[in-house]
């Protein structure tokens, strides 16, 4: 299976910059690029959705700034800044920054730039792949703490402020209370993909493809737009041409 891309924003207030680092990100073939945000309310709305890797983040915005925003983050997500004001590398820097362009870029550096962000991303997973990785997850359901095996879940559906979980034997399912923006951080990459806003499947139980739908214990269940290049990607590497 080919090796998972970087999930990325580009955050810029300046419209002409914002076109030049959403092409120069979509040419990067380790990148997948999820939006391009004119401000840093925009992007913080796609945060609240979905687990973003890497943000090309401009600091000088109305508002509210990049390293701002950058606070705001999660640790597994890091930042590029981008700025056409060298006096504001040492704040970058401060706020624990991947790296740092000064306008105009060039693609070349770019790119440099986002593969030294790849060998970041590269060792963090070689880490976390050294570490035993369990086969079931605990969820608060009931007033207690239920064991789920991996092997049992169909797939997570989110209803509200719950998800639930749909089970193998198809006759329960398990409502806890949690989003799955968080519930995706927590799940091992290698057995489940989230292929919709609402829904993250169990790859071992998808037993057939027709179109844009997957279909796992007969329920048909949408990929999404926003998620079809990574599903693609992972089809590919398991098809057999």
């Amino acid at each position: 299976m080919s090796e998972r891309k970087i999930k990325c924003l580009v955050v810029d207030d300046e419209p002409m910059a914002l076109r030049l680092i959403e092409s120069y990100a979509k040419k990067t073939p380790f990148l997948e690029l999820r939006a391009a945000c004119s401000n840093a309310f925009e992007a913080l709305e796609i945060l609240e959705d979905e687990n973003i890797d890497l943000i090309f983040l401009d600091i000088q915005m109305p508002e509210l700034t990049g390293v701002e925003l950058s606070k705001t983050l999660s640790k597994n997500t890091r930042v590029i800044f981008t700025t056409a004001f060298n006096e504001y590398a040492i704040e970058g820097f401060k706020a624990d920054a991947l790296d740092y362009l000064l306008k105009p870029f060039s693609f070349d550096e770019f790119y440099n730039s986002a593969l030294r962000a790849k060998e970041w991303f590269a060792l963090v997973r070689s880490q976390s792949a050294a570490k035993p990785e369990t086969d079931f997850l605990f969820v608060k359901a009931d007033y207690k703490q239920v064991k789920i095996k991996f092997e049992e879940i169909l797939y997570f559906e989110g209803v509200r402020d719950y998800i639930k979980v749909a089970l193998s034997d198809n006759k329960r399912s398990v409502l806890t209370r949690m989003n799955l923006k968080s519930l995706e951080a927590e799940l091992p990459e290698s057995r489940f993909m989230r292929i919709h806003r609402s829904f993250i499947v169990n790859l071992d139980k998808i037993e057939s493809i027709e179109r844009s739908q997957v279909i796992i214990a007969n329920q048909r269940i949408t990929v999404a737009d926003q998620y079809k290049e990574r599903f693609q990607e992972f089809v590919r590497g398991n098809s057999i041409e």
